[in-house]
């Protein structure tokens, strides 16, 4: 029986929460959420992509088939398919405004146009 952090929860604990939560703040991210926090879907689709899941019925049932260890892995909300579907319909501006601004080093438009 393990008795330490899933994969998942030790990869998770690298996450910055003071700046996560100060986004959050800063974009109302949690503004008349009853359950299901940002940090809960940011976890289910962190979760997705570590694990190359396809659709939200496919993210669901692989969390839910570890339903004993979803509160280890840092979910603190109940997991359903209408429930994520809503939050990232909801919260689609929240999650453009932090996704990281780095271009990709083989875009034409780095160095103002000029190729390296």
């Amino acid at each position: 029986m393990n008795s330490g952090k899933t994969i998942f929860a030790q990869l998770i604990q690298h996450l910055p929460r003071y700046e996560f939560n100060q986004c959050v703040l800063r974009y109302h991210g949690n503004h008349k959420v009853r359950s299901f926090s940002c940090m809960d879907q940011f976890l289910c689709m962190a979760f997705a992509q570590l694990t190359y899941r396809e659709s939200l019925r496919d993210i669901v049932t692989c969390l839910n088939s570890h339903r004993s260890k979803l509160y280890h892995m840092g979910f603190r909300g109940k997991i359903a398919k209408s429930t994520l579907a809503d939050a990232n319909e909801l919260r689609g501006d929240c999650q453009e405004a932090i996704k990281p601004s780095r271009q990709s080093p083989h875009d034409s438009t780095n160095f103002g146009g000029q190729p390296f």
